[in-house]
């Protein structure tokens, strides 16, 4: 009976520490689906001036943050009863997240470098239908408020790029004070001096380096179990063919 099975002192040591990191592993899960969230929800803001891929590394850690709570339960049970089934289920699985995560990363830190080129086509587009379309106008009103910036580049662009030929008033620095009144509209000075396109690409920068390191330093603890899961299950086959 697997009961009977006698490990040695090496691997019994291996055993008590897979406990310790599975739930290590459930922390990591909670990070990955907290950090997954907390950016989208981040993006959600912006969702007008991204493309979809910049959705989907977010996505990923959270889809994988989710798996990794079913996955903690084949290592724990496969530990406790010392089944090589389990154990190399566990072990199987982990080395998917781990694929996953490294991806997540890899991705992240990709999507860093394209976000500029990407930011700047959404930014022209949607500032074309600032007057025809709500949503879009909202976003820019938004950005423009919440970043404390001006157009593309800078207010000119809203004179030669969009459908009303003039700054909206979320274009005025905020000690001007009223939002509803027109009078900054007609003065440069009152306007944010910097462009939307680099202060957009900043804050999206910093948020996909966040998503890359959250991806591979992450994928480097699964890592760690994956070598003890490994270390475990031979021990538990060898002890099999012992019996």
């Amino acid at each position: 009976m697997v009961a009977d099975l006698k490990l040695p002192l090496g691997s019994r040591c291996i055993k008590y520490l897979m406990f310790i990191f599975n739930l290590l592993f459930v922390i990591t899960g909670i990070i990955l689906i907290s950090i997954g969230v907390t950016i989208r929800a981040a993006y959600d803001d912006y969702q007008h001036l991204l493309d979809e891929k910049f959705f989907s590394v977010p996505t990923l850690l959270v889809t994988v943050g989710s798996i990794i709570f079913f996955i903690a339960f084949f290592g724990c049970c496969g530990a406790v009863r010392e089944n090589y089934c389990m154990i190399i289920t566990f072990t199987t699985l982990l080395v998917l997240i781990f694929i996953l995560e490294l991806s997540a990363g890899i991705a992240g830190y990709v999507l860093r470098n394209d976000a500029y080129a990407v930011i700047e086509s959404k930014m022209k587009s949607t500032m074309a239908g600032y007057n025809d379309t709500k949503t879009y106008a909202k976003t820019w009103d938004e950005l423009q408020t919440k970043l404390e910036c001006c157009g593309i580049r800078n207010g000119s662009d809203w004179a030669t790029l969009s459908d009303i030929h003039q700054v909206p008033t979320s274009c005025c620095k905020r000690e001007f004070g009223d939002y509803n009144s027109s009078s900054c509209q007609e003065t440069p000075h009152n306007w944010y001096p910097n462009g939307c396109l680099d202060a957009l690409t900043r804050f999206i920068k910093a948020h996909a380096v966040q998503l890359g390191g959250a991806g591979i330093g992450l994928a480097f603890i699964q890592a760690v179990g994956i070598w003890f899961a490994i270390y475990l299950a031979r021990a538990v086959k060898l002890s099999y063919e012992t019996v």
